[in-house]
C-alpha cells in the first residue's frame, strides 16, 4: 500500500487536482482510531471544539422546529445545543460505535445512530439542516460527505461544517507540528488521507461546496480559546484524544518523542495567562443553502 508522508503539508494549491487513493485504509484508521480516542476526546479536546457549537446551529438557522441531521456528530455537542433551541426532530450520527455510545450517555433525549457521512442512510430532501462540527478533516471521501449532505436537505436547507484553520493561526498544532520537525519526523507510514487543512482556506471550501450544487456560500473565523492548566496537557491531548496527530507522534523513536513532548510543553508556556495557558485555535466555518 502507497503511503502519505506529509498529509498535514500539502500545498492547498494542488488540492482540487488531487486523486484520492486508498479510501479503505484511511477510513479504517480514522474508525479505529476514534473508536480508541472516545473516552478521551472530551477532556482533550471538548471545551474547545464546543465553542463553534452555536456559531454552526446559527448558521443553519437552527430554531424550533427545524429537522436538522448532526453528521460526525462524536459526543453529541451540536445535536443536543440544536434540541435544546427546539429543533425536532434532532438526529446525530457517526461511524464511531463508541462516540455514539458516549452521545447517548450524554443526552438520551436525541437520537443518535451509528451512520456513515459518506453514505447517510436517509431519503433525499429529509432535513431543513444538516451540520458537521469537525468531522470534515477525518473523512476519506470529503467531497462523497458534501453531496450526502446536499442530497438529504430538502431544497431552501442549509449546510454548515467547521474545521480547524491552519497553522501557526492554531497555536496547538503549530507547536506539536513544529516539535515534530524539529525533533523528529514527518515521514510515518499513515494511509493516504485529504490533507488535513484543506478546508481551511475558504476558496476550497467555497469550490467544493459550489461544485455538488450548493449556493451562498460562506465562510467566517469562529475565535476560539483552548484554555488548558499546563504544558504537558497539550501533548497528552494530542496523544489521547486526536487520531491523525496521536499516529504522528506515537510513530516517533523514543528518544525523539521524549524531545517532542519536552519542547510541546514549553511552547505552550509561552500562552501562559494567569494560572493557565490559552491557546489560540480559530475555527473556519463555512455554510451554504440549498437551491429551491
Amino acid at each position: 500500500m502507497r503511503r502519505s508522508y506529509y498529509f498535514f503539508a500539502i500545498p492547498i494549491s494542488t488540492i482540487s487536482h488531487m486523486v484520492q487513493t486508498n479510501t479503505n485504509a484511511f477510513h479504517n484508521f480514522e474508525h479505529e482510531g476514534w473508536q480508541r480516542a472516545a473516552a478521551q476526546y472530551d477532556a482533550g479536546f471538548g471545551d474547545v471544539t464546543a465553542q463553534s457549537v452555536e456559531p454552526i446551529l446559527d448558521a443553519v438557522h437552527a430554531i424550533e422546529g427545524v429537522r436538522l441531521l448532526d453528521v460526525a456528530c462524536g459526543p453529541g455537542y451540536v445535536a443536543s445545543a440544536a434540541a435544546r433551541r427546539g429543533c425536532a426532530p434532532v438526529t446525530g450520527t457517526d461511524f464511531s460505535s463508541a462516540m455514539i455510545e458516549l452521545a447517548r450517555r450524554r443526552d438520551p433525549a436525541v437520537v443518535f445512530d451509528v451512520g456513515d457521512a459518506e453514505a447517510l442512510d436517509f431519503p433525499a430532501d429529509t432535513f431543513d439542516a444538516v451540520t458537521m462540527n469537525f468531522g470534515m478533516l477525518h473523512l476519506s471521501q470529503p467531497d462523497t460527505a458534501i453531496a450526502e449532505a446536499f442530497r438529504v436537505l430538502r431544497p431552501g436547507g442549509r449546510y454548515a461544517f467547521t474545521v480547524w484553520d491552519s497553522p501557526p493561526k492554531t497555536a496547538g498544532f503549530e507547536i506539536v507540528l513544529d516539535a515534530v520537525r524539529r525533533h523528529g519526523t514527518m515521514a510515518v507510514p499513515l494511509p493516504d488521507g485529504p490533507p488535513f487543512f484543506r478546508f481551511s482556506d475558504p476558496k476550497e471550501s467555497i469550490r467544493s461546496l459550489e461544485a455538488v450544487g450548493f449556493e451562498s456560500v460562506e465562510t467566517a473565523i469562529v475565535p476560539q480559546i483552548w484554555k488548558i492548566q499546563s504544558g504537558a496537557d497539550l501533548f497528552l491531548a494530542m496523544r489521547r484524544s486526536a487520531v491523525r496527530t496521536a499516529a504522528l507522534l506515537s510513530m516517533q523513536a523514543p528518544d525523539a518523542l521524549l524531545n517532542i513532548e519536552r519542547e510541546i510543553s514549553e511552547g505552550a508556556y509561552s500562552y501562559r495567562k494567569g494560572n493557565g495557558i490559552e491557546l489560540p485555535m480559530p475555527a473556519v466555518l463555512t455554510s451554504a443553502v440549498k437551491p429551491i
